[in-house]
């Protein structure tokens, strides 16, 4: 089965690649300011079920120059996207940084789309500015992410330019999508072949080897589970230049695509920043997400291993842990069951009544505390949403409601309903507002 095909934003900073992301996703994914270079994260979205729309601004190492980032900007997305969106701030004459991203991304040969941000702006330049860069005009959109102009007529002129083989239908809510994420060498081939049964992916002691993103689906008790095996990720600073970089756009994602992802984490090295940092890009696209520790059978006192995880991964305390060894073949198919149990968990709805007496004993247990000293009172609470959960708090100055009751509020939801391996949301609306999240 084909994977969805994926669309790059790149551009100069403050280009506005971020919010248009967020105005094609109907919701606040990026972060979004006046500075340059805000993006530090890649961030990616699953537009209409036709295409991911990745981001890639964040594919740098803080510590580099900031051209440098722009340059593996480029390289990255030219390398791997299908289609390739170059945005550009249109209230600003285009500038020989601009002409140098134009050129390499139309030398990739990939579909190339101009947008012309801020156009709601008067100050805003028309399509001539932009000529030499070498976009044809048919090929060029003035947008504004801000008000949605233009957008619609970009979104249609990627649907006609992505490869006609690539899009696929909606997928069906009873198959389970899993990918297998973590860093290099950590086990991902070997566990996905001893999932399959079969020699599915090409293992190797050699780190890397894994190039794409590998498919295999299966079924357990009659649910289908369709498997992503995804490249390794090393730390930003450290991704050679060639195809294991630009396995970072894939393996991203490969997590916006997925139902749930199970972290692997090497029991016979120490975790690292880079493991939680992937645990954290799983938590914000709002996936399921299962701890997996590999090569179990190499080590002797997992119970200090484990220890130390629950240490590193303090954020996640409804993550669950499975220790496993595809050599031995341990707990391998009890993946199986937690990938069931936390799909099933990510549909949960609870009534509103319930959820109103869970906040009401809350409130009684430990009174509201507010920032400035407010003194914030939430009145009513209701589910939104699915996969993940969502919840809407309404109630009186929400906006300064401190940060620790929020926690609070949501550790009172999980002692009634777990939400095993799920991260939770929530928004804070207040009366005189449309909304704090």
């Amino acid at each position: 089965m084909n994977s969805l095909p994926i669309v790059a934003l790149i551009g100069q900073t403050n280009a506005g690649k971020s919010s248009l992301l967020n105005r094609f996703a109907h919701k606040n994914i990026a972060i979004v300011a006046r500075e340059e270079g805000t993006t530090r994260d890649n961030v990616t979205a699953k537009i209409d079920e036709r295409f991911i729309l990745i981001d890639t601004a964040g594919l740098k190492d803080p510590s580099d120059e900031f051209e440098q980032g722009i340059q593996d900007q480029i390289a990255d997305a030219i390398e791997v996207a299908d289609l390739i969106i170059l945005a550009v701030d249109s209230t600003k004459y285009p500038d020989f940084r601009d002409r140098e991203i134009a050129k390499k991304a139309l030398k990739s040969k990939k579909p190339v789309l101009l947008a012309l941000n801020k156009s709601d702006l008067g100050e805003s330049l028309a399509f001539p500015e932009f000529r030499s860069f070498g976009i044809k005009e048919n090929n060029s959109f003035s947008v504004s992410a801000t008000t949605g102009q233009g957008i619609k007529d970009l979104k249609s002129a990627i649907f006609h330019n992505l490869p006609k083989s690539s899009p696929r239908p909606a997928q069906s809510a009873e198959k389970i999508t899993l990918s297998l994420i973590g860093r290099p060498n950590v086990g991902k081939s070997s566990l996905f072949n001893s999932l399959g049964k079969k020699q599915q992916a090409i293992v190797s002691s050699r780190q890397g080897t894994t190039r794409d993103v590998n498919r295999l689906e299966i079924k357990y008790k009659n649910q289908s589970i369709e498997i992503l095996d995804t490249a390794g990720l090393r730390k930003p600073g450290k991704r050679e230049v060639g195809i294991e970089k630009f396995s970072a756009i894939r393996t991203l994602a490969a997590i916006e695509e997925s139902d749930i992802c199970a972290l692997l984490v090497d029991a016979t090295e120490p975790h690292s920043k880079l493991d939680q940092s992937l645990a954290g890009e799983i938590i914000k696209a709002g996936k399921g997400i299962i701890i997996v520790l590999t090569k179990a059978d190499l080590v002797e006192d997992t119970d200090a291993i484990l220890d130390k995880l629950e240490y590193d991964f303090n954020f996640l305390p409804f993550a669950p842990v499975l220790i496993t060894s595809s050599e031995t073949g341990k707990n391998v198919t009890k993946l199986f069951e937690l990938v069931t149990e936390i799909y099933d968990t990510r549909k949960l709805e609870i009534k509103t009544s319930d959820l109103n007496k869970i906040l009401a004993e809350a409130i009684i247990e430990h009174k509201p505390a507010g920032l400035k000293n407010t003194h914030p009172k939430p009145k009513y609470i209701v589910q939104t949403d699915t996969c993940p959960p969502w919840f809407v708090v309404h109630g009186h100055d929400l906006g300064l409601l401190h940060w620790s009751w929020k926690r609070f509020l949501e550790r009172k939801i999980r002692e009634k309903y777990p939400f095993v391996g799920t991260p939770i949301f929530f928004s804070f609306r207040s009366d005189k507002d449309k909304g704090d999240k």
